[in-house]
């Protein structure tokens, strides 16, 4: 080496350029001894004042940092300098700061992709996740292969509802940058909820073979399972997250609801109790707990439980300046409001009671949902019936009940329950308007529902597929669609069957509803609202359950003591409705041939 190149070495800039390249490798105390060396040589050196920052920033010594980030900027307020500061400022938890000085190094360099992901970091802290997707969304135009502003990018879409926008995001990002954790466990969760299960455990388990301490993906793979009716190996995946956080109350929350799909109850109760011991049951826990109890017939402690759901963060009941009425005080010449506060079948199932609420002399004030008003307002008992959406007219009264906490209200025991048909008359002239839509009696007349909400928590496996049950449609009698909404799936099946009338597009309230009902000889149908309806009017009604069914349905019967006219078909431990269908269609043409047999 010349004499005039070791001078070079020991330059400050020199020095500076090495210990940037020291610092971008990793190797800190090198990166360092360099800076030393430049500050000593020219202690106002902007370069090496930024770059010290910079090690301090690496070291957590966020104050320090932008102590000599300053010094720099003072020297010579370069793009890369504000952006090192704003970065110092994020440390630090000063978010708005941070994205002023990053607005200033952008007006410098606005063509730097890595800026704009920066900013779009600061904008997730500030919460302001639209303006974020934008910055990261120009971080990508600037760089298409900005690998950590598209996996941002698709978490924020993920949580601003845009799933499909979101996986697409991800997956460019898993093209750039294959084997990324992150990216894997990010898509794996999206999958999810997209319902592409099969998906989504792939994805699962790829992130936990790269980052196999992640408790999350543990406990996500462990869901993704679950829903693929694989139990057994999502209760292994969730002793793996708890046994790397032993703490994660979801994984505990998802093992007891497993367990509980399982049918092992006398572990959820062991597991139960540990959690509360450990300090981590929590109002969800208590609502699954309750659950099994109600399942398994246990009404005493079961309804109590029961009203612990208005603790979960799901419950949308009102907050009333009134006392809750819980069957602890006389009702005599009280007014008690009584509101809906879960589905419109649970409305439908627990408006039994309002009657009792009566004969105990209070004036009955009714809210049910807007579709179940015009059919309530007459139910015995009721004084005045608003729909949801107009409730706060009912002001003047005394209590307040929930509709599905009065089985706690009255006490409700398993050979107490109140199952007589209790749903008012329907008007007459309603039920001939349908009779003559329906024309001649010449067949056994049977309404069809075979799904439910597809909101709802354990749709995937009370709901089926109309293809599905057209298995049972070779029976000579005549169906009669009573599903709304249906899915494009199974309106595209409905289109091609010429053998289901469907009148629905008239069912414009539950009244309706019940008019046609009246009309049928026989309702099959899931788990759903229309379950409740036809039951309560007291028609003859086959509902069709799942192998874990909602708690009111029992275990192990095929009548209910809920309502009198209805028969139940479960699955088996198989958990396929194909063999359900196929007992259902041999009941079926046993009671076609004899309404024919019948009606000659």
């Amino acid at each position: 080496m010349t004499a005039l190149s070791m001078l070079a070495v020991k330059t400050p800039a020199a020095l500076c350029e090495a210990g940037l390249q020291h610092f971008r490798g990793g190797r800190h105390p090198d990166a360092r001894a360099c800076c030393e060396q430049a500050l000593a040589i020219d202690a106002e050196h902007a370069g090496a004042q930024h770059l010290m920052g910079l090690l301090l920033l690496q070291a957590g010594q966020y104050g320090d940092a932008m102590g000599w980030i300053v010094r720099a900027i003072q020297r010579a307020p370069k793009a890369e300098y504000l952006a090192s500061f704003g970065a110092a400022l994020q440390r630090h938890g000063r978010f708005a700061e941070a994205l002023n000085v990053l607005d200033k190094a952008i007006q410098l360099r606005p063509d730097d992709s890595e800026f704009w992901r920066q900013h779009g970091d600061i904008l997730v802290q500030l919460k302001r996740l639209d303006q974020a997707l934008v910055s990261f969304q120009k971080a990508i135009e600037l760089d298409p292969h900005q690998h950590d502003a598209l996996h941002k990018s698709g978490i924020i879409l993920h949580k601003l509802g845009r799933n499909e926008e979101a996986i697409a995001r991800l997956d460019l990002s898993d093209s750039l940058h294959r084997d990324h954790a992150p990216t894997l466990h990010a898509r794996a969760w999206i999958l999810y909820c997209l319902k592409r299960f099969e998906e989504s455990a792939s994805d699962g388990r790829r992130a936990h073979q790269l980052d196999p301490d992640n408790a999350d993906t543990c406990n996500h793979l462990g869901l993704a399972l679950r829903q693929l009716g694989r139990d057994e190996e999502a209760l292994a995946w969730f002793d793996k997250a708890v046994a790397l956080q032993p703490r994660l109350v979801d994984a505990f929350n998802n093992k007891l609801t497993t367990l509980y799909h399982l049918h092992r109850f006398d572990e959820v109760f062991a597991l139960s109790d540990r959690m509360k011991a450990l300090g981590l049951s929590n109002s969800v826990t208590e609502w699954n707990v309750t659950l099994a109890r109600l399942l398994t017939g246990d009404f005493e402690t079961g309804w109590r439980g029961h009203h612990t759901r208005l603790k979960l963060p799901s419950s949308k009941y009102a907050k009333f300046a009134q006392p809750m009425w819980l069957g602890e005080e006389s009702l005599e010449g009280k007014t008690i409001l009584v509101a809906a506060d879960e589905g419109l079948g649970d409305s439908i199932h627990f408006a039994r009671y309002v009657p009792l609420l009566a004969k105990r002399g209070a004036r009955v004030l009714l809210a049910v949902q807007d579709p179940l008003h015009r059919l309530m307002s007459n139910l015995s008992g009721v004084s005045d019936c608003a729909p949801l959406s107009t409730a706060g007219r009912l002001k003047a009264f005394d209590l307040h009940c929930p509709i599905s906490s009065l089985p706690l209200a009255f006490g409700t025991r398993l050979d107490t329950i109140p199952s007589a048909a209790y749903l008012p008359s329907i008007p007459a002239d309603r039920i001939r308007a349908w009779d003559n839509r329906l024309g001649p009696r010449s067949k056994l007349r049977v309404g069809l529902v075979w799904s439910g909400d597809p909101g709802h928590v354990n749709d995937q496996t009370r709901s089926i597929p109309l293809r599905t049950l057209c298995r049972i449609l070779d029976v000579d009698a005549s169906f009669i669609s009573l599903q709304k909404a249906p899915r494009p799936a199974d309106a595209a099946v409905l289109r091609e069957r010429s053998d289901i009338v469907d009148l629905t597009a008239d069912l414009t309230d539950f009244t309706e509803t019940a008019a046609l009902v009246s009309c049928l000889d026989l309702v099959i149908t899931v788990d759903t609202s229309v379950a409740h309806l036809a039951g309560a009017l007291g028609r003859p009604t086959w509902i069709l359950l799942p192998w874990t069914p909602d708690y009111r349905w029992l275990l192990d019967r095929d009548d209910s003591p809920w309502y009198p006219s209805v028969r139940l078909f479960r699955q088996s431990e198989t958990r396929e409705y194909e063999s359900v269908l196929d007992r259902v269609r041999a009941e079926l043409q046993a009671r076609a041939a004899a309404f024919a047999a019948g009606s000659r």
